[in-house]
């Protein structure tokens, strides 16, 4: 929590909250405007020491955006800009971004049962136990399917029964995989066809799934998936074309989509969980995923180290591609958590702003969708700001304990309260 709150502070003392998403680089050119590190105060040598650590770990290409802007660009060894990658499984939050295109348009409903777009026996299950499973299901890893053999496998007799749907939260490949049959038929159309005219023609996102066995790839050049990470930032619009128009489905694609991992949206993983759940185990791990991170991030990841980061309120994109790093988990987790190391340290002189105990300030219901009442032991007038995840300004007032936010969408907010010199910051939930 402590962490939290520092890095909410040195975002907002830094003006570094207010993420001004207002540019987009040119959809069918390589043009693309840059920011001067120095403009956001990061020091050379610290940027130099990032960007060796990302080099030195069997990395390909890292990237750094602000507001759309590219701050950081590498690549290494015989690795260039036109260079393609595997995105391994950080390629789940793109199909998980497409098939809300595809509900958005009418195409298929994520509470229908997947046999509906898959057909009948797609498992090796009971007619009744497979049209229990929903595409809502192969989103949230909860399909309750278990495999015999191959993990990956996607053949009616590798999926069997392990429990009902919705009952645990375990990781499990194939019944994702499968996502790309359901929007094929869903949608009558072959994927890279839907993903070029959805994507690549509005925002230039380019790429191409590709199946070498069970699996369906997606491989792209490295400003692809910064491309992509810049038009989640901006929650579906892209230079004031609105890509994806349900917001709703959003908002829950990169919030906790179940109880049982609060680590993980649609197919995307988050960090501002109690806890966490990771693959290959049905261990519940207390904390963020990423301590080092900022508990707002939502992250692709893939094996290997396909990293795409966002941080809303920040405005920044982060983008790494390569092979297994030294500190590599089979998600990146503990590489992720060291590259954010680094990127915490970038500030030359980070301004100092005085935190306040967690005993001055009470704030409650937290989650709320009405009233949120604010405690406090200044003896001075205060101002609370309430910022959504764009960094843009929600709600704004002075002197006043009791809050009504039921105006205000549903998502993870930042409040601001500020008394005298003393800020203190704290992230709001409203249902």
């Amino acid at each position: 929590m402590k962490q939290l709150v520092s890095l909410l502070l040195i975002c907002f003392a830094t003006n570094h909250c207010n993420a001004q998403t207002d540019y987009f680089p040119p959809t069918n050119s390589d043009d693309w405007e840059t920011l001067p590190i120095d403009s956001l105060n990061w020091c050379q040598d610290k940027v130099d020491a990032m960007v060796d650590f990302v080099g030195d770990n069997n990395s390909k290409a890292f990237i750094i955006l602000k507001d759309g802007k590219i701050v950081v660009e590498e690549y290494y060894g015989t690795f260039t800009q036109d260079s393609s990658w595997y995105w391994a499984s950080a390629g789940k939050t793109l199909t998980a971004f497409l098939v809300g295109l595809a509900q958005d348009q009418g195409f298929l409903n994520i509470d229908n049962p997947s046999s509906d777009y898959l057909g009948e026996g797609w498992t090796s299950l009971t007619p009744q136990q497979e049209e229990e499973i929903t595409v809502r299901n192969q989103l949230t890893m909860t399909s309750g399917l278990d495999y015999t053999g191959e993990q990956y496998c996607t053949d009616p007799e590798c999926l069997t029964y392990l429990n009902a749907p919705g009952e645990s939260w375990y990781y499990h490949n194939a019944p994702y995989t499968l996502l790309d049959g359901v929007l094929e038929n869903a949608t009558g159309s072959n994927l890279n066809l839907y993903v070029f005219n959805q994507l690549t023609s509005l925002t230039g996102v380019s790429g191409a799934y590709f199946s070498p066995d069970y699996n369906n790839v997606f491989f792209s050049k490295p400003r692809s998936m910064a491309r992509f990470g810049h038009l989640l930032l901006n929650e579906g619009v892209w230079d004031g074309l609105t890509i994806l128009n349900d917001n709703d489905y959003f908002q829950s694609m990169t919030t906790p989509s179940q109880e049982l991992n609060e680590a993980y949206g649609y197919l995307t993983w988050l960090n501002s969980g109690d806890t966490f759940m990771i693959p290959s185990t049905e261990f519940i791990f207390p904390g963020n995923i990423m301590p080092n991170a900022p508990a707002e991030v939502y992250s692709a990841q893939g094996k290997n180290g396909q990293i795409l980061n966002v941080v809303p309120s920040q405005g920044l994109v982060v983008v790494r591609m390569g092979d297994l790093a030294a500190e590599d988990g089979l998600i990146s987790i503990m590489f992720n958590n060291s590259i954010w190391e680094y990127i915490n340290d970038l500030e030359c002189d980070p301004m100092s702003v005085q935190e306040i105990s967690t005993d001055q300030i009470t704030i409650y219901p937290n989650p709320t969708s009405s009233i949120v009442n604010i405690e406090t032991a200044f003896d001075s007038e205060f101002s609370v700001a309430i910022m959504d995840r764009t960094g843009r300004l929600a709600l704004e007032v002075k002197n006043q304990y009791e809050l009504d936010v039921s105006g205000l969408s549903a998502g993870i907010y930042a409040l601001q309260i500020t008394s005298g010199t003393e800020v203190y910051s704290h992230k709001l939930v409203v249902e």
